[in-house]
């Protein structure tokens, strides 16, 4: 069904073609079994410093790395993450969304979805749970206060953007870490609303955090295909 029309509601994009990246958005991870993922490694961070430096500079807040339990890593992401990440993305989406989606969408679906906007990964409020044995990408999420189809936000209001888990460690609490940073990040920052675009799969993890469902909505792929979603939203 359509969502329904309001001033807290934002533009209902349903008839719009994705670009490559903007279906990504949609995952948070769920349990599914998956073959032993292979280590994805990134340069040491020692190269990057300043890069995290300039990524850290032009957040709306300074955010820091934390440490998550079991000694996993939190810090916003770089763009040398971007193929651990992308590799992250296409195994979540690969075996997560299998069991609420057709084999033959998901198919056709994956070469729109396995690469985010590169914006994303220098916009200092997009976060990466790293395994410090090998920086191997667990989970990952954010907010913009552009919309994924990069339209300018209202003040106040802000958009979850690529959440998703490996398959190998989901269920194990790292979507609700991440989350819990995007929800502090934003708030920090004055956002008020979150919107997200979630997929099927994905609905129970966000009401559970406190996000209402608004309504379905179809997501056009570039190739004709519909991808079924639900508009939802959280407020402060």
């Amino acid at each position: 069904m359509p969502l329904s029309s309001g001033e807290d509601t934002p533009p209902d994009h349903s008839d719009e073609p994705l670009h490559e990246g903007e279906l990504a958005e949609l995952l948070t991870a769920r349990a599914a079994p998956a073959a032993p993922a292979q280590p994805a490694l990134r340069p040491s961070l020692d190269t990057d410093r300043g890069a995290l430096a300039a990524v850290l500079s032009a957040a709306p807040r300074k955010l820091a790395p934390v440490i998550l339990p079991d000694d996993l890593m939190m810090r916003p992401g770089l763009p040398a993450d971007t193929e651990a990440l992308n590799r992250m993305l296409a195994r979540s989406y690969r075996a997560l969304l299998a069991p609420d989606y057709p084999a033959e969408l998901l198919r056709e679906a994956l070469p729109f979805v396995k690469r985010p906007r590169p914006g994303l990964l220098t916009c200092g409020t997009y976060f990466l749970a790293l395994d410090p044995a090998d920086d191997r990408v667990l989970a990952a999420g954010g907010w913009t206060d552009t919309s994924p189809w990069g339209a300018a936000g209202r003040p106040g209001e802000g958009h979850v953007r690529h959440v998703a888990t490996d398959p190998d460690v989901a269920r194990q609490g790292l979507g609700r870490q991440i989350m819990g940073q995007v929800i502090r990040s934003a708030t920090a920052a004055g956002v008020e609303l979150l919107h997200c675009q979630a997929t099927l799969t994905a609905v129970p993890f966000y009401e559970s955090l406190g996000f209402e469902a608004r309504g379905e909505i179809d997501l056009r792929l570039p190739n004709g295909l519909l991808f079924p979603a639900v508009q939802m939203r959280w407020r402060a």
